[in-house]
C-alpha cells in the first residue's frame, strides 16, 4: 500500500521555471521570492499570479510599503501575460500600509485573515514582506513576535489551502538566518550581476521541500512577455548512445551542396555529425554553409541558421535571404552583448522543433564569442561543448563556421582548443602558387569515417564555391605549409 501524499504540481506559466522546480509549483506551499531591487521579483510574482489565477483559483495580492496598487498595475500592464479581465474578479489587490503603520502585527494578521476568508483565494501574495521585518527591527514588537507572526501566517495559509508568496528585498546573508526562511517551503533568490558593462540576471531555487529541484544559478531575461528562464541542463544522450543501443556502422551520408566536396568526404557528411568549417576572412565559410542549407532545401529539408553579424538585411540579395523569406530556413539572431549559452540553445532548439529542421548552421563561433556574457566567454570551450552536445541529441546535422587569423603557414583549426569537439573539420585557407594568391580546401578529419587528404584549389564565383576535381600539385605550392616552402626552395 502506498501512503505517499501527492503534492499536486501547478504549472507556473513562466518559461523554464517549472523545470527548475522539478515539475511545477507545489500546491499549498509557502514560498519566498527574494532578491535585490530591480531583479524582477514583482514581475515574477505577477507572471505566476496571472498564469494560475482563474474563477476557481482566485488570487489576493497584498501591498505593504512598496508600490501602491495603481502604480504597480500601470507597469505590469505592459507585459503580455497581464489580463485586465481577471482584475477585480479572479485577482484582488489590497493595501496593508495603514495596518502596518500602526505597528501592530496582530492587526496585519487579522486584516489578511479577513480578506482571505471573504475572497477565498487559492493564491496569496504579500509584497514587500521585508517591510514587515523592518518594522520588527525598529522595536515595535521584536523578532520573537515577528517569528510568531510568520509561523501563524504560514499555518493559516496552509489551513486555507492557499499557495502563498512572500516577496522581499533580502540580501544573500539575510536568507540564511531570517525567521521567514525557516518556515518557507520554497525559496527563490533572484539576482543581477554586472561584468564588463554586461548585466546578467540569475535565479536560484535555494530550497523547495519535497521536490527534486535543480540546484545552482540559472540565467533569465525579462522582455515584453515577462521572465524567461534558461535552465542549466546537461543534454541527454543521443538515441544511438543509450545503453544497449545498436551503433549504425554505415550512417546515411548528407550531401554538402558543393561539387567535389562530397568526394573529399567519401560520399558526404555522416548524418548527425557536426562539422567545423575553418578559414580566414573572405575564404568562403558562409558561402559553404549557405550551400549546405540550399542542398537541404532541394531535398525538402528545413534548416536553421544562427547568425550574430550577418543578418538578413545585410544578405538581401543572397540565397540565404531568399530561403529565409520563403520559410525554408529559420534564422536565429541576437544583437545582445550579454548572451548566455542556455539562451542561445533555447532559441536554437525552439526553432529546430518548430520547423522540424534537419540541417543547422552556426555562423560563426568567432562572432558568438563576442556576444557571450563574460563568464561564458571565459570558458569558451565548455560553452561550445554544451551547444554541440545538445544539438547532437536532436539528430540534426550541423555546420559550424569559425574564423581564424590570416597566417598562411599556420595549420590551426579552432580557438580555445575547441576543434576536438567537432566530428569533422574542413579547412579553407590561402596559399601562394606561382606568384598568385589562391584558395585551397581540405578535409582534416571525419570521426569514424575515412576521407580524402587531398588539398584542392577552389574559386568563389557567381555560382558559389567551385572546387577543382584534382589535387593541387605539391611542387607548385610556395606557401601554405612550412614543409612545402622548404621543398620549393
Amino acid at each position: 500500500m502506498n501512503d505517499k501524499v501527492d503534492l499536486g504540481y501547478q504549472a507556473t506559466g513562466v518559461p523554464g521555471f517549472d523545470t527548475l522546480l522539478g515539475g511545477g509549483l507545489g500546491e499549498f506551499s509557502f514560498n519566498v521570492i527574494a532578491g535585490s531591487p530591480g531583479s524582477g521579483k514583482t514581475t515574477l510574482a505577477h507572471q505566476i499570479m496571472f498564469g494560475l489565477a482563474n474563477p476557481q483559483k482566485k488570487a489576493l495580492f497584498f501591498t505593504v510599503l512598496g508600490e501602491p496598487p495603481l502604480k504597480m498595475l500601470r507597469y505590469q500592464q505592459q507585459y503580455s501575460f497581464f489580463d485586465i479581465e481577471k482584475v477585480g474578479t479572479s485577482i484582488r489587490y489590497v493595501n496593508l500600509a495603514e495596518s502596518l503603520r500602526n505597528g501592530d502585527f496582530s492587526g496585519v494578521l487579522k486584516r489578511i485573515t479577513d480578506e482571505v476568508e471573504m475572497f477565498s483565494p487559492g493564491l496569496v501574495f504579500v509584497d514587500s514582506f521585508r517591510s514587515v521585518i523592518q518594522t520588527a527591527k525598529g522595536g515595535n514588537e521584536g523578532i520573537a513576535d515577528l517569528q510568531h507572526f510568520v509561523q501563524e501566517l504560514g499555518t493559516r495559509m496552509t489551513s486555507w489551502q492557499a499557495t502563498t508568496f512572500l516577496i522581499g528585498e533580502y540580501a544573500h546573508t539575510e536568507t540564511e538566518a531570517n525567521p521567514v526562511m525557516t518556515v518557507a517551503d520554497g525559496l527563490f533568490a533572484l539576482s543581477q550581476h554586472e561584468e564588463q558593462n554586461a548585466v546578467i540576471r540569475k535565479i536560484r531555487v535555494v530550497k523547495m521541500r519535497g521536490q527534486p529541484h535543480l540546484a545552482g544559478a540559472h540565467t533569465f531575461r525579462i522582455d515584453g512577455d515577462g521572465l524567461r528562464i534558461y535552465p542549466r541542463l546537461l543534454p541527454s544522450r543521443p538515441a544511438d548512445r543509450q545503453p544497449g543501443a545498436l551503433i549504425d556502422q554505415d550512417p546515411q551520408r548528407i550531401p554538402m551542396g558543393v561539387r567535389h566536396l562530397d568526394d573529399l568526404l567519401h560520399g558526404g557528411l555522416p548524418q548527425g555529425h557536426a562539422v567545423l568549417v575553418v578559414g580566414p576572412s573572405g575564404s568562403g565559410k558562409t558561402i559553404l554553409a549557405t550551400a549546405f542549407l540550399s542542398e537541404g532545401v532541394r531535398h525538402g529539408e528545413k534548416g536553421v541558421i544562427a547568425c550574430f553579424e550577418k543578418g538578413t538585411s545585410r544578405l538581401r540579395n543572397a540565397p540565404l535571404a531568399r530561403m529565409v523569406q520563403a520559410g525554408d530556413v529559420a534564422m536565429v539572431e541576437s544583437r545582445s552583448l550579454d548572451l548566455s549559452v542556455e539562451e542561445i540553445l533555447d532559441n536554437l532548439i525552439e526553432a529546430i522543433r518548430r520547423t522540424k529542421a534537419k540541417r543547422v548552421v552556426i555562423d560563426s563561433l568567432s562572432e558568438l564569442g563576442l556576444y557571450l556574457a563574460p563568464e561564458f566567454r571565459e570558458d569558451f570551450r565548455a560553452s561550445v561543448f554544451r551547444i554541440l552536445s545538445s544539438l547532437a541529441t536532436l539528430g540534426v546535422t550541423v555546420v559550424v563556421t569559425i574564423g581564424m587569423e590570416d597566417r598562411f603557414t599556420d595549420l590551426r583549426f579552432s580557438q580555445a582548443d575547441t576543434s576536438f569537439l567537432a566530428d569533422a573539420i574542413i579547412a579553407m585557407r590561402y596559399v601562394e602558387t606561382k606568384g598568385c594568391l589562391t584558395k585551397a580546401i581540405s578535409v582534416v578529419k571525419v570521426r569514424g569515417s575515412a576521407h580524402s587528404t587531398d588539398l584542392r584549389q577552389y574559386e568563389i564565383t557567381d555560382r558559389g564555391i567551385e572546387i577543382d576535381d584534382q589535387p593541387m600539385p605539391y611542387e607548385g605550392i610556395l606557401s601554405g605549409h612550412p614543409s612545402a616552402v622548404k621543398s620549393a626552395d
